[in-house]
């Protein structure tokens, strides 16, 4: 364990400014309050001046109080930059790890993700947004991520892909549902029964659109939502089906509530799921780490569906 370099009498100073009290600072800090007073009275009796005025309730920063805390809070700021730089120059994985993934990883592979990293690696830490995959490359080039979990990226010179790997499209079903044990269906089979379908914000509408677009020529009862957690309510009703891959639906899949029933067309694509960083910007150790581990809760979790799938 790293010790604070910051002085004690500015970790002090500062805490008291933010806790209001002497006795507020010794709880958060651990240290009796009467050294935390000591410490204060004698950078006071040093400067010649005042840090605090003693209130009925606390402590209240003076104005040159106000400038040793700005002193003290640069001080622990500058610290956490050098202390950083040091363990990346070691080697060490530390920081924050910003990753943008799909909403229905939240509910699959990112889980086990998290709990990984949080028992493992304790230096660090974890910062998930969800968004679609447009959303997802928008924040790898802009730098608010600095790695993403993203379902058919077309080809990017930007990105440097860790990981992909195919998703055969399928449709799930409730398993109660007249399809429920076929091993494959066609994709005019399937549009015969209500459909929980994905807004154009997803890139697996957008898909379909654009390759299959008779699906859309008429209504028949269809449902449009860019809610995955709520096209899986409907399909897990009996009422509707969605087009998707076992992805989307990997925990309903595992535990039997939905079946995953693949098309057949010849004409279907498969759908992607990929791992990716900027390819301008080397990766810390942590977000390596991150990568390695994001790789690999993707893989286990698809090997937990189609061992489902298969059977015994």
């Amino acid at each position: 364990m790293v010790h604070s370099i910051v002085p004690s009498v500015l970790r002090y100073v500062d805490q008291v400014a933010r806790s209001g009290s002497i006795q507020g600072a010794a709880k958060e800090l651990n240290i009796a309050a009467s050294a935390i007073d000591r410490h204060i009275l004698q950078i006071e009796d040093s400067l010649g001046a005042r840090l605090f005025d003693r209130v009925p309730r606390g402590m209240r920063l003076t104005v040159i109080g106000e400038s040793i805390v700005t002193l003290a809070r640069r001080w622990r700021d500058d610290e956490r930059r050098a202390l950083a730089e040091i363990r990346q120059l070691q080697g060490v994985p530390f920081g924050i790890v910003q990753l943008a993934a799909m909403d229905s990883h939240a509910t699959s592979f990112l889980p086990a993700l998290v709990e990984h990293i949080a028992s493992t690696h304790r230096l660090v830490s974890l910062s998930i947004e969800l968004a679609s995959t447009d959303e997802a490359v928008s924040m790898l080039l802009a730098g608010k991520a600095d790695l993403a979990a993203v379902f058919n990226l077309p080809p990017r010179r930007e990105f440097h892909v860790l990981w992909r790997d195919e998703l055969p499209l399928g449709c799930v079903v409730a398993a109660g549902h007249p399809l429920a044990q076929a091993s494959s269906t066609s994709l005019q089979e399937a549009a015969a029964y209500p459909v929980a379908m994905q807004s154009k914000s997803l890139a697996i509408r957008r898909y379909l659109e654009a390759q299959h677009s008779w699906l859309f020529a008429e209504p028949r009862g269809r449902l449009e939502t860019n809610s995955l957690q709520l096209v899986k309510q409907l399909v897990l009703s009996g009422a509707y089906i969605a087009f998707t891959s076992e992805l989307d639906a990997a925990m309903e899949l595992i535990d039997g509530s939905l079946r995953f029933v693949p098309v057949r067309d010849k004409s279907v694509e498969p759908q992607t799921i990929s791992i990716l960083v900027d390819a301008a910007k080397a990766p810390s150790p942590a977000v390596k780490l991150v990568a390695d581990a994001l790789c690999l809760s993707v893989q286990q979790c698809l090997m937990a569906v189609r061992a489902v799938r298969a059977g015994p």
